[in-house]
């Protein structure tokens, strides 16, 4: 071989040597840029919990080694928008007049009731005339399912005397109102007993076929709770009464006091020899409560069971009463309870 043609040789061999290592420096950049992803996807599955993250992927997103597009021309994206529509305003036929439907008589069960005036009781049907007829409304419960009370309120004209009778709607615990006792008083268990919110007692209303509306169904919750103004003062009469009583507080949030932001407000649950229960509600933790709501005045021997607050201990020490902490026992009472067991109420 000629030293031209070994010259050739060695300067081909150089060529393919600096290729071979330009494609080795490539695979070694990929092969650390794949590492590097690995490790990453690891931390996110088997990481600490600190660490683990594994976010949707995010279209607009690129992925790891992908080429930024060169961007085209910008098009201009158009969308049509509908022309402006307002809702009717819909009458609530159930706070309105008595006669007035607020329902589908098709898909609703109707229980029809007659209602006849006294005065034609024992008389002949040709001593008067039925001359007409008042339709009365009213929605009511039953377990299970609702009804409507359909009163059918005949108007009569006496043959003898020429008087025009007719019988009045019947009157409920709540005056002038469409709502049955027995619609109000499932209203009310159905939230505060199986805690279901009156938007979604509107929605099954709604669904029963019942057109009312959700501030209807406030009004009614509200009007129903005063009526049980009374019994809840008797019973909290009954409980300052007793001999041994429980007493605890348990904030909540209630009232705005800001923007996003709520007040700190309190229940003070407190429990009876009788196993009754009573929620006042204040505003603030303040020691004068306990004495505002049991008063100043203790029956003899009387105990007040508690947790550690001093507000107890200090009211205990002003009646005259024993100041007995979580977990006490009185044997001759049979009375055993502990203040935590009192937020189960």
């Amino acid at each position: 071989m000629g030293a031209a043609q070994l010259s050739q040789v060695i300067q081909a061999q150089s060529v393919t040597i600096a290729t071979q290592a330009q494609v080795i420096h490539t695979k070694d950049e990929r092969i650390a840029a794949l590492t590097h992803q690995i490790d990453w996807f690891r931390r996110q599955v088997f990481g600490q919990k600190s660490e683990r993250f594994a976010p949707e992927p995010d279209p607009a997103q690129l992925h790891l080694g992908e080429v930024l597009p060169v961007p085209g021309s910008v098009v201009e994206k158009l969308k049509s928008i509908a022309a402006h529509t307002r809702r009717v305003v819909s009458k609530d036929g159930a706070a309105s007049a008595e006669e007035l439907k607020f329902f589908d008589e098709s898909k609703v069960p109707v229980q029809s009731i007659l209602l006849d005036h006294p005065e034609i009781e024992g008389l002949a049907p040709d001593q008067y005339e039925v001359i007409g007829e008042k339709l009365t409304y009213r929605l009511a419960q039953r377990p299970g399912s609702y009804v409507v009370l359909k009163y059918h309120r005949r108007i009569i004209k006496r043959t003898d005397t020429q008087a025009i009778l007719c019988q009045p709607a019947p009157s409920g615990v709540l005056e002038g109102s469409r709502a049955d006792v027995s619609f109000l008083a499932g209203l009310l268990m159905d939230k505060f007993a199986w805690h279901l919110p009156l938007y979604r007692q509107h929605q099954r209303l709604t669904a029963a076929g019942m057109n009312v509306s959700r501030q209807w169904l406030t009004q009614l919750a509200q009007q129903s709770i005063s009526l049980l103004e009374p019994i809840y003062q008797a019973q909290f009469t009954s409980i300052r009464q007793s001999r041994v009583k429980t007493m605890d507080e348990t904030p909540i949030r209630a009232g705005r006091s800001g923007h996003g932001k709520m007040q700190t407000g309190y229940f003070w649950p407190v429990y009876g020899e009788r196993d009754e229960i009573c929620f006042p509600f204040h505003a603030s933790r303040s020691p004068d409560v306990v004495s505002q709501l049991l008063g100043l005045k203790a029956a003899i021997g009387s105990v007040l069971l508690s947790d550690g607050y001093s507000a107890y201990e200090s009211y205990a020490e002003k009646v005259g009463a024993t100041h007995a902490q979580c977990w006490s026992q009185y044997p001759e009472s049979g009375f055993i309870r502990s203040t935590n067991m009192i937020r189960l109420y």
